[in-house]
């Protein structure tokens, strides 16, 4: 006998079992189900008012009405056209944006390290920033490797 024709029925059992665990697992819950009142408890008759209270759903009749009427074809034409003027006027600014560096890249480096450094950051946040690359300084030398051992 082979390897493989050792392990299916070990397969079959394994399988099997899962089943079985499974179905007692859910025929165990199925009485959660349907749970019934203590009746000697002090609370039964007004549990027991208040599920019988809540067994029906809803009927569709008991759901509020629509409050606001619907608009008119010609009101949502109107405003779909808003829309397609308004989309017009962003794509045309979208298009006259220059998305590509024209120029040289240092020079533009440059001139947003320059624009960014001119900005004024607030005490905590230049803090959070001095904290923050000291815990990265003690994480790197956290993180060199020990030096070789000597075998000799």
């Amino acid at each position: 006998m082979t390897g493989s024709e050792m392990n299916a029925p070990i397969r079959k059992i394994a399988a099997l079992s899962v089943l079985v665990a499974g179905t007692l697992g859910l025929t165990a819950c199925a009485g959660a189900f349907d749970p019934e009142t203590d009746a000697t408890s002090p609370l039964a008759p007004r549990v027991q008012e208040m599920v019988d209270s809540h067994r029906e759903f809803p009927r569709w009749e008991q759901f509020p009405r629509q409050l606001e009427p619907e608009p008119e074809p010609v009101a949502i034409a109107a405003n779909v056209n808003t829309l397609r003027v308004s989309s017009g006027a962003l794509a045309g600014e979208a298009s006259r944006i220059d998305w590509q560096t024209s120029g040289d890249a240092a020079a533009f480096a440059e001139s947003t390290r320059a624009r960014v450094s001119a900005v004024e950051v607030a005490r905590p946040t230049a803090e959070t920033a001095a904290e923050i690359e000291a815990f990265a300084r003690r994480a790197r030398e956290r993180g060199r490797a020990p030096p070789p051992i000597d075998r000799r």
